[in-house]
């Protein structure tokens, strides 16, 4: 049977917050960015629009999880805020099941924005979730972060 060197397959993505570890998570949805174009039209000129970036926009991160051990961890990171909002660096490192490292994300001025506990009903048993939610400034080159690089 041969190897699959797909790195992809079998993700989880381990995440730090300046060097505080809150776990590995099974999703993470919003990592990328979107360059705000502003269009202007040139007197005398009809054979195009000038397209100019103007500022880059930054889409928050959602991770979720199965509630777990780290659950605690990230418990006490989110009751952090309540004496004040500092925002930190974090690192969210993607990994293979054999925990090989395919990426790492690096993000500036991270802050929560939502957490989202389990829904808990015998009438429907499923696994319990948890989901927290990350707005940043934007990423920072390798090895600016505050975990793994």
């Amino acid at each position: 049977m041969a190897e699959n060197k797909d790195p992809a397959v079998s993700v989880c993505f381990y995440v730090t917050i300046d060097d505080d570890e809150i776990g590995a998570f099974s999703t993470c949805d919003g990592l990328g960015l979107e360059v705000v174009i502003e269009q202007r039209e040139e007197g005398g000129n009809n054979g195009f629009v000038w397209q100019l970036p103007t500022r880059i926009k930054y889409p928050n991160i959602k991770l979720s999880r199965p509630v777990c051990r780290d659950s605690a961890k990230l418990t006490a990171w989110l009751c952090s805020f309540a004496s004040g909002v500092k925002r930190q660096t974090a690192t969210i490192t993607a990994m293979t099941g054999d925990r090989d490292v395919v990426a790492v994300w690096n993000l500036d001025g991270v802050i929560p924005v939502r957490w989202t506990g389990p829904s808990l009903n015998p009438d429907t048993p499923k696994v319990a979730m948890e989901t927290v939610e990350l707005a940043h400034h934007g990423f920072l080159p390798k090895g600016a972060g505050g975990g793994q690089s």
